[in-house]
């Protein structure tokens, strides 16, 4: 039985902030049709915050892409610093699948005592990481998923990493959140 392809993914990605940055931070949402960008979202969550999945779900419910959408992309688990999107949340209130593409493998020993020590809900933020298990090698970046088989995983990276090993949605929301913050922006995420 042959595994349905997802074409249709948004990519999201959280704009560049200054570490003493406190508040709001835009996060920039790509929209692909296969290989055609086919729209913008842009959205904002609390730097350290906890209202990621809250925000890109209601950025994704608003759009004209929902009835549309297969596929949630996002480039790593956290937004705004310490902000951990709940994906588990995400998925079923989209009934999407999510795809979770870092290019190295994150450092979750320093993330954990990061979140335990410092933050208010660093316990619930750490166990939404820990049940999403390891990142996954997938070609030459490591993924996390809900939703989806491996398989599908590998497909999708494979059909949209076309100028890189960072699949187009993610890094079309990387350039233009950069392009938001500081007026312009090149090279990879």
């Amino acid at each position: 039985m042959s595994e349905k392809r997802l074409s249709n993914v948004i990519g999201f990605d959280d704009t560049p902030f200054d570490r003493n940055h406190r508040g709001r931070v835009n996060v920039v949402g790509t929209v692909y049709a296969s290989l055609r960008f086919d729209g913008v979202l842009i959205s904002e969550v609390e730097k350290d915050g906890d209202d990621a999945a809250a925000s890109l779900i209601c950025a994704v419910r608003q759009s004209k892409f929902m009835e549309h959408a297969q596929l949630i992309m996002l480039q790593g688990i956290t937004m705004a610093g310490f902000n951990v999107v709940d994906v588990f949340a995400l998925s079923d209130a989209l009934s999407l699948p999510v795809l979770v593409v870092a290019r190295k493998q994150p450092d979750f020993t320093a993330i954990k005592k990061a979140l335990l020590t410092h933050f208010d809900g660093g316990e619930m933020r750490w166990r939404i990481i820990e049940t999403l298990g390891p990142m996954e090698p997938v070609g030459a970046v490591h993924v996390q998923r809900v939703g989806l088989t491996l398989r599908q995983a590998q497909k999708t990276i494979r059909h949209f990493s076309q100028h890189g090993h960072i699949p187009e949605p993610l890094r079309s929301a990387h350039l233009i959140a950069g392009a938001l913050s500081f007026g312009q922006r090149r090279g990879n995420p």
